[in-house]
């Protein structure tokens, strides 16, 4: 098990690199003086303030919306479960937007587009709690009563949007999904946010494995089971809305990753869940380097410098491809 942390990580420090070297502005070997300690006011610039904190908070949202689908998928039982269809997503970005249009929240109070995401994201879990009632472990009916409730609560925003249009160049990227413009003051706000709730939700990976064996044995075997449940869906909450807040809606990561955890690590969370952060955090580094490098090559094709790839636009069309493999793969499993 450990040599494959220590291929993943080295997969992810191929990805850092390739982040860094990948955007416009400034050339490879430019970005090489720069490490070296050369490089010209400009070029050192560009990559302190701007490229180096991007790749950072790439690692970091892609890890918290990994180990936000483990949750999610683990506590319900559910492997069609995840942030994306289970209104959190939605939900936060909903919060994140509508606390921008009230101006309650903006890019000079990065907190307090977290807080707001948060009660959005329990707003759209809560929601799918109330529809799904009793029937939370039929994984079809709580996927299609997530996707309802994405649905509503993307309307919603829509609607937000209408009622205050100058606010949509501001708010756009929470729709898509994009590292564009990520500075140190957003890394400075995730990263202690995604350690404490990825400390949390680690602990809770002894009852998390008990409610994927079902309600019966984890009651069987002393666990409170609403209250472990309850706790498990705040930490992956908590985490969405971190990654809301810092990224937008990054469309599947949640929801595929966490099978590719499994299918790697096992099932045992306790190896599982750091896990999944590493492989979420290669997966959304990776999938930003590709949008550069494609926005560089499509820029230069044709011949528009302002054209940019967001990253949310390449995991959404990837995750929607890989999601009919592993929906066909597993038609009715439950953990």
């Amino acid at each position: 098990m450990r040599w494959r942390f220590v291929a993943l990580s080295a997969l992810a420090v191929v990805c850092a690199g390739l982040e860094l070297v990948a955007g416009r502005g400034m050339s490879p070997g430019a970005v090489w003086d720069v490490l070296g300690g050369g490089g010209d006011a400009t070029e050192r610039h560009i990559f302190l303030q701007l490229r180096l904190p991007r790749m950072l908070v790439a690692l970091g949202a892609g890890a918290c919306l990994a180990m936000a689908g483990l949750i999610l998928q683990s506590a319900l039982r559910n492997p069609l479960a995840g942030p994306e269809v289970t209104g959190v997503t939605p939900g936060a970005v909903l919060g994140a937007v509508t606390a921008t249009a009230l101006g309650l929240a903006g890019w000079e109070s990065p907190l307090a587009v977290v807080l707001a995401a948060c009660a959005g994201g329990c707003a759209g879990a809560l929601l799918l709690w109330l529809l799904v009632g009793r029937g939370g472990g039929d994984p079809a009916q709580t996927a299609v009563h997530g996707v309802l409730v994405s649905a509503v609560l993307g309307g919603l925003t829509a609607m937000v949007l209408l009622v205050e249009p100058g606010e949509l160049g501001s708010v756009v990227q929470w729709l898509v999904g994009t590292t564009e413009g990520r500075v140190w003051e957003h890394w400075h706000l995730l990263w202690p946010w995604a350690l404490v709730w990825g400390v949390a939700a680690w602990l809770l990976t002894g009852p998390l494995t008990l409610l994927r064996c079902g309600d019966d044995i984890a009651m069987s075997a002393g666990l409170s089971v609403r209250r472990a449940r309850t706790l498990a869906l705040m930490c992956a909450v908590a985490l969405t809305a971190g990654a809301v807040a810092a990224v937008g809606a990054l469309g599947f990561v949640g929801l595929l990753v966490p099978h590719l955890a499994m299918a790697v690590f096992g099932a045992d969370l306790r190896v599982g869940l750091p896990g999944a952060a590493l492989l979420g955090a290669i997966v959304v580094c990776g999938a930003d380097a590709a949008a550069q490098l494609s926005s560089r090559l499509l820029a230069a094709t044709l011949d528009s410098g302002r054209l940019t790839l967001p990253v949310g636009a390449l995991t959404a069309c990837l995750g929607a491809a890989l999601l009919l493999v592993v929906v066909r793969r597993t038609p009715s499993r439950t953990f």
